[in-house]
């Protein structure tokens, strides 16, 4: 056994279980006289509630009880919250009207839940769930954006006029004015960012108890942050004081933030266990998840760019639409806005940045963080720009980018839109990746695909992403209902084995090897000898959790933090055992040591000694080995890239063929190459996904979801994509412990756009300069056809 570290690439620890059967998610949990939950949804998106009879379904065989939004209603249920609100231009906070557990009064949505049915069996629960009787009225629903906003457009919320939830700005209008007016030339676009289904492999999950004796409630549930469940759960909806409320997150089949919220399903379950005093089980079928899960992205954006008569850069002017959905989701207001606007800089020198966005109620799902969370909706507005620029000023994509690029020698750079970022290299990334993807080579394989009657693009996307969602102070001011720290705590027992308390949550990032490799690198114990506790507010300290890619960057760096603390106690225990003085000793590579002697305790024996302390002077030194660390960091982490994509076009079907895609991605210090790889590809993927694929549809005249499965919801298969090309590229963040920026987001936000620009650039003979995601077949012909017969018609 020995210590592995920093850099190197050891199997994943937690793959042994998973790939043996032997992981414990919410599902696997059986508990004594566990009753099944199912619940009653809406199938209308918009209705007012009569009255609802359950009388037949409590006759049904094995049912136990039928709860309604009245139930909880008389019981002084409160509503879902928000955790991060904004506001609005004017400085009037967004409109957050109260958005029940179940339905009170109306529905919103397709799936909004109505009742819940508990039965002894999950089969017997969703046969009475048939029998609940809903009289519903029927209401015109909004799903178009823009429809929403007409003045005589139907309300979502009584309270929300124009279903307006906030009208947000950031950035300098007159600024932006005054270089509209200064441009030579100024690029337009109209983009849609389509909404997404996120899908994780594991569909949602909680089982509740209570326990009477105790007075005590346990919920088990799917979620990336459970510590954050407990405190909006147990403190905002349920009045349950938190040291009464333990919420476990066991092994999460996959998250992609789909599972960062507080969702109306845990809530309904802990109230059930406390009335009925037994377990309640539910466990979401996938097409419940269609209709019941947050879903992501979908904004109408205008967006013009200004340039001087030599291509660089003057201004950036944004105006986009944000759907929220029927509700308020935990974060969603947070997506468009503060996660949105502040990256709309790029790489980029943008000396004037104007935003504004107009967060609407539409009756469709609430729409709330997915992978990249804000990031990615902003890198393709502004590579999408940056390439029509390109093309209309006549100057080389590569080399509009390289004029208007921040120099490594510039940073830190401070950005019109609020951050500033610490460290970089942008041209490093690009220059890296024009020579990993054989950009000199491409005119000769497009040449190639036109024998063969084939039209090749290439696509090129460059991007910075904010990580680490931090610090505590800029959340708050911009409406965040908490901090957004880390905690670790570092147990050092008698045998020098050691257990990790961590805040974060582990769904598939692998941080039970890389917490292990940055402890082993440490404190130099064996890579074996260290486990990784999360997920259980009963087993850790307080902690934010799982998401924006932070992991490693708050947390890791809370885990530094208290492994330093570690090993400044462990000198202690040395100096006192060694008989030298605090300064005099050294920690090196797993022992103590007295500077210029050879006298040293390894880890192992001070571990043990720490446990005994027979003549210990007490009044400064405690026994014990464990130290607690919290990290609030004082920036975001900017990882950062370039990423080149090939397609080709077939125009007789509209068919598209991925040929290449190249990613040289910047994410600081890396702690286990095959994990960020891992990380990196997976992002990939799902930004292809968007492109090409993935679209969630509302019919505007019902509301229904149109893919509302995997029928008609088109998820990117392995016989789709290319081979991914992983190149790194490492500047150090120049203010976390170890350097590191985050991995977790990167693919998501850079391959959207590298993807289009390669669609726009095959078509380009056709004078085609734009086209929505998803790109797919159906609608390239369709472009194609008609930019054919356009022409023809101009002939």
């Amino acid at each position: 056994m020995t210590a592995i570290g920093i850099g190197q690439a050891p199997k994943r620890k937690e793959d042994v279980r998973f790939l043996t059967g032997r992981g414990r998610y919410v599902s696997d949990i059986k508990l004594h006289n566990m009753a099944a939950a199912f619940f009653v949804r809406s199938p209308h998106a918009h209705a007012k509630i009569g009255a609802i009879d359950s009388s037949a379904a409590l006759e049904a065989e094995g049912v136990v009880a039928v709860f309604t939004g009245a139930d909880l209603e008389a019981a002084k249920v409160g509503g879902l919250p928000v955790g991060w609100g904004i506001t609005g231009s004017d400085g009037e906070p967004m409109k957050e009207p109260f958005y029940p557990v179940l339905a009170v009064g109306k529905v919103r949505h397709v799936g909004d839940p109505v009742a819940v049915v508990v039965a002894e069996t999950p089969e017997q629960a969703q046969a009475a769930a048939d029998l609940v009787m809903v009289d519903y009225e029927p209401l015109t629903p909004v799903v178009s954006m823009l429809d929403a906003l007409k003045p005589e457009a139907p309300l979502v919320h009584e309270d929300v006029p124009q279903n307006l939830c906030c009208d947000w700005a950031m950035g300098d209008e007159a600024a932006v004015e005054e270089a509209r007016q200064k441009a030579a030339h100024i690029a337009r676009i109209e983009l849609v960012n389509n909404r997404l289904i996120g899908n994780p492999m594991e569909p949602r999950a909680a089982i509740a108890e209570y326990d009477r004796a105790r007075d005590h409630y346990t919920l088990y549930t799917t979620s990336q942050f459970p510590h954050v469940v407990r405190f909006l759960m147990g403190g905002l909806v349920l009045n349950i004081p938190q040291h009464k409320l333990r919420v476990v997150a066991p092994d999460v089949g996959g998250g992609f933030g789909v599972k960062q919220f507080h969702y109306a399903e845990e809530a309904a379950l802990t109230f059930i266990a406390g009335k009925l005093c037994r377990p309640v089980k539910w466990v979401s079928e996938r097409s419940e998840g269609f209709v019941s899960d947050r879903q992501g992205r979908d904004h109408v954006t205008e967006a013009e760019l200004m340039l001087d008569e030599n291509g660089k850069f003057l201004g950036l002017w944004v105006s986009t639409l944000a759907n929220m959905g029927g509700y308020l989701s935990t974060f969603g207001p947070n997506i468009p806005t503060n996660l949105y606007a502040p990256l709309l800089s790029g790489v980029y020198k943008l000396p004037a940045i104007f935003c504004n966005v107009k967060v609407v109620f539409t009756n469709t799902l609430p729409v709330d963080a997915y992978r990249g969370a804000g990031r990615p909706e902003a890198t393709f507005v502004l590579e999408r720009l940056v390439d029509v620029a390109a093309i209309e000023t006549g100057i080389d994509k590569i080399e509009i980018r390289r004029r208007n690029m921040i120099s490594k020698e510039e940073y830190p750079y401070q950005t019109p839109v609020v951050v500033e970022y610490d460290s970089g290299d942008p041209m490093a990334c690009l220059d890296k990746a024009i020579e990993v993807a054989d950009i000199a080579g491409f005119e000769a394989r497009r040449t190639e695909a036109a024998r063969r009657g084939k039209y090749r693009g290439l696509g090129l996307s460059t991007y910075v992403e904010a990580c680490g969602l931090a610090p505590s102070r800029l959340a708050g001011q911009m409406g965040a209902r908490g901090g957004l720290y880390e905690s670790a705590t570092v147990r050092v027992h008698p045998t020098s084995h050691v257990s990790v308390m961590i805040g974060t949550h582990n769904h598939g990032q692998g941080h039970e090897t890389t917490f292990a490799q940055i402890v082993s690198e440490q404190l130099g114990v064996p890579f074996e000898d260290i486990d990784i506790v999360f997920g259980d507010t009963d087993r850790v300290q307080f902690g934010m959790g799982t998401y924006g890619s932070r992991s490693l960057v708050v947390g890791g760096a809370a885990l530094s933090k208290a492994g330093d603390k570690v090993i400044v106690k462990g000198r202690k225990i040395a100096a006192h055992l060694l008989e030298a003085s605090f300064e005099d000793i050294a920690f090196e590579k797993g022992e103590f040591k007295v500077a210029g002697t050879d006298r040293a305790k390894t880890f192992a024996e001070i571990a043990g000694a720490a446990y005994v302390p027979h003549d210990y002077p007490l009044e400064t030194l405690e026994p014990g080995l464990e130290e607690q660390a919290y990290y609030d960091p004082i920036n975001f982490t900017y990882p950062g890239g370039a990423h080149f994509c090939e397609v080709e076009i077939d125009p007789d079907s509209g068919e598209i063929e991925l040929c290449a895609y190249t990613a040289v991605d910047d994410v600081g210090t890396i702690i286990n190459p095959m994990i960020v790889e891992g990380q990196l590809h997976g992002g990939i993927v799902q930004g292809i996904g968007q492109a090409l694929f993935e679209h969630g549809i509302y019919d505007e005249e019902t509301g229904q979801l149109m893919s509302g499965s995997f029928m008609d919801y088109c998820m990117p298969r392995a016989d789709n994509l290319p081979s991914i090309t992983i190149s790194p590229q490492v500047t150090a963040c120049a203010h976390t412990p170890m350097g590191v920026k985050g991995c977790g987001e990167c693919g998501t936000i850079g391959s959207p756009a590298a993807v289009i620009n390669a669609v726009v650039d095959a078509l380009k003979p056709l004078g085609i300069t734009h086209v929505d995601m998803p790109a797919t077949p159906n609608r390239l012909w369709a472009i194609i056809r008609n930019a054919q017969s356009t022409s023809i018609a101009a002939e």
